[in-house]
């Protein structure tokens, strides 16, 4: 454990201001994020929790033109909306910012110039449509043109929606300008590119000083080290955004994944100045005391384990992150969170018909902290109903309404005490200690698992000392059981308090504990600080449970608004007929993969060894932009078997694998639902 004294600084993942935030969000980079932050201010540590807004970025100009606003006025809504939210679902960030902020730019600006006068940065020539008509350098999404792959005339400047082909812009034939209509040119640009190539020792040693990071985190990073890191354009010719800050550069803009992550730096400026000590933001990111934990979900693992470092180490005098635990995707009843698919639950619906609480404690027991997680209706209705309802709400419940109804609504004094109250004593003391160890390695299911299981044993512990049997036959028993039972309900609530804090608010108030709950020590959870005699005041329900027609309405809407957006089946045309002769002739089979790796000097295709049971084969396969090697290894997928072999950059492929590609560019592999033998024929 750190100690006591340690400075803490905690970032979340800077939510893009172009959408409401969804429950996906919520567990990879917010919840767990929070439950630390609360969990280690109860422990006396010095604590500074940062996020806010990334609002630059081609989407969010989309979204502008689309609407007939301007970008500010876009990510200006979102901003207000998400801050909202994360305040109703109980985020306590010490400042929530943005990057819109003149000082947020002023920063990016300081950190591009340093590194471009260190020689960090290069200068390279590209070449990019361009629109006479519009007068400026076109980004991928701004053109639209024909695949040349399959001849779909709708295809995007960066992927094809009918055949799902990644490209260069420039390769689309017959393009057009998204916002005139005409035909743009091939024109030279300049852009200014990171040489990451210069810090790879640097950031492999860094890495490689960490061994206590999860998996997931340090074997994407090895992937990225064996393909040799690659320079990577910190420009790009767009209106919205940090200005290029050098002569010359008119109408560029700094690449948002280069700023965004300053955002971190800049918010903790805006604490300092609103703090009245515009210098207070080096005592986090210039002292080596601190330690700092970077939150996100696993699609951010590069850009803070490698980018956002080297960008600090090319700096100088910043500290970098101690630990990233990334967590994996929260998926939503079986399918992936999707804005554009209109398959998402948001935040700020969500808080309008239940508690935050509910929400929070659902979650935080199904992190994908390993791997991918799902967020069903009925398991939030479980976990309300059968755990919070009937574990936790139930015990505190009957201990406080018997006080009341017995004892003057006083606590009682305590007596002997007998083997029983010692052991549910010594478990209240270990509780705390346990939970604390599980939060500490950022095992928040594990901690949660474990404050639940104290509500179990305090339920059975009342039903064992039967009090309404001894109220009787033995009050001072009966007294002595009700004192400890007390004493348990306050300990409940503060090793709760982390994961559903408005909950443990009311639990404080019902038991007139005048210190408020913030300025209680996790270490003393399981003291008696309760007087004999002290009166509660009056208790109420904390959990109402949640009917089936509730969770039945649910999952109606959720339908409902996928059907809102069917793919059109005409603007993706079907090919050629074929006999069912000619179908029959096509292999498929089911394949495990068994390794797989970048393909160097390619950012689409990955090599992938899987087997099909009598035999192993390669695939090269154009996926790396939506799976990591990482997670393909050990999947079951569906190849064709006996496609005739072809030359990708030099290299064999022997099979192809099924996967879709939605008309917004979603990804999903073809895979089967249970597992099935290796070489299994698919009919």
């Amino acid at each position: 454990m750190p100690k006591k004294t340690e400075k803490i600084l905690i970032t979340s993942a800077l939510p893009y201001a172009n959408g409401p935030i969804h429950l996906g969000h919520l567990a990879g980079a917010y919840l767990p994020a929070d439950i630390y932050a609360r969990y280690q201010r109860l422990q006396k540590r010095e604590i500074l929790f940062i996020c806010g807004s990334d609002e630059h970025g081609v989407p969010i100009t989309i979204t502008a033109e689309k609407e007939g606003v301007t970008p500010q006025q876009i990510v200006d809504r979102f901003h207000e909306m998400n801050k909202k939210s994360f305040s109703d679902f109980g985020m306590t960030f010490d400042n929530y910012s943005r990057t819109s902020l003149p000082l947020h730019h002023e920063t990016a600006k300081e950190f591009f110039l340093d590194l471009h006068n260190k020689k960090f940065l290069i200068e390279k020539e590209d070449k990019q449509f361009f629109c006479n008509k519009d007068n400026l350098f076109l980004a991928d999404r701004y053109v639209e043109g024909t695949c040349p792959k399959c001849n779909f005339n709708s295809a995007r400047g960066d992927q094809c929606e009918a055949c799902g082909s990644w490209m260069n812009a420039v390769e689309l034939i017959n393009p057009k300008c998204k916002l005139c209509g005409s035909t743009p040119i091939v024109k030279p640009t300049n852009h200014f590119y990171l040489t990451f190539g210069k810090f790879q020792k640097k950031l492999e040693d860094y890495v490689h000083s960490h061994p206590e990071w999860k998996d997931n985190v340090k074997n994407y990073c090895e992937g990225w080290f064996r393909e040799k890191l690659q320079d990577r354009a910190v420009t790009r010719d767009l209106r919205w955004g940090v200005p290029v800050p050098l002569p010359n550069f008119d109408g560029k803009v700094l690449y948002v994944w280069f700023d965004a992550v300053l955002g971190y730096i800049s918010a903790t400026k805006e604490w300092a100045i609103k703090k009245g000590n515009p210098d207070l933001w080096k005592n986090y990111w210039q002292d080596d005391s601190t330690k700092y934990i970077a939150f996100i979900g696993k699609d951010n693992i590069v850009f803070h384990t490698i980018v956002f470092p080297a960008m600090l180490m090319g700096k100088g005098k910043y500290i970098l992150p101690n630990n990233v635990p990334a967590n994996e995707f929260l998926n939503l009843e079986g399918g992936k969170f999707s804005k554009s698919r209109n398959n998402a639950i948001y935040l700020h619906e969500f808080l309008k018909n239940y508690s935050p609480d509910l929400l929070r404690y659902t979650i935080a027991t199904n992190l994908p902290e390993t791997k991918d997680s799902d967020f069903y209706w009925k398991d939030f209705q479980a976990k309300t109903n059968n755990e919070l309802a009937d574990i936790l709400g139930n015990f505190i419940n009957r201990t406080l309404t018997f006080v009341e109804k017995n004892f003057e609504n006083k606590i009682p004094p305590r007596g002997i005490l007998n083997e029983r109250d010692t052991e549910i004593l010594n478990r209240a003391q270990i509780s705390p200690v346990k939970i604390a160890n599980h939060f500490e390695g950022y095992h928040f299911r594990d901690g949660v698992f474990e404050a639940m299981e104290l509500a179990r044993a305090s339920n059975k512990y009342f039903n064992d000392s039967q009090p309404w049997k001894t109220l009787k036959s033995n009050p001072e028993e009966c007294a002595t059981t009700l004192s400890i039972a007390i004493q348990l309900v306050k300990t409940l609530a503060l090793i709760f308090s982390p994961v559903i804090p408005f909950t443990s608010e009311k639990i404080w108030k019902i038991l007139n504990i005048q210190t408020p709950l913030k300025n209680e020590n996790w270490l003393d959870a399981s003291k008696d600080i309760l007087q004999t005699g002290s009166k509660l005041n009056q208790s109420e329900i904390l959990f109402t449970k949640i009917e089936d027609t509730q969770m039945e309405n649910e999952l109606n809407k959720l339908v409902e608004k996928s059907n809102e957006l069917k793919v059109n089946a005409e603007t993706l045309p079907l090919k050629p007929q074929i006999t069912f002769e000619n179908f029959q002739k096509i292999d498929l089979r089911v394949a495990k993969v068994i390794s797989c790796e970048a393909v160097p000097k390619s950012k689409k295709l990955l090599k992938l060894q899987i087997s099909i049971g009598n035999e192993t084969r390669q695939i090269i396969a154009g996926i790396a932009k939506d799976k990591s090697p990482e997670e393909m290894v050990g999947k079951q997928i569906i190849v064709v078997a006996n496609l005739a072999p072809a030359q990708l950059m030099g290299l064999e492929s022997q099979g192809m694998l099924l996967a879709t590609h939605g008309p917004n560019g979603e990804f999903s592999l073809l895979m089967p639902s249970t597992e099935v033998p290796i070489g299994s024929i698919v009919k």
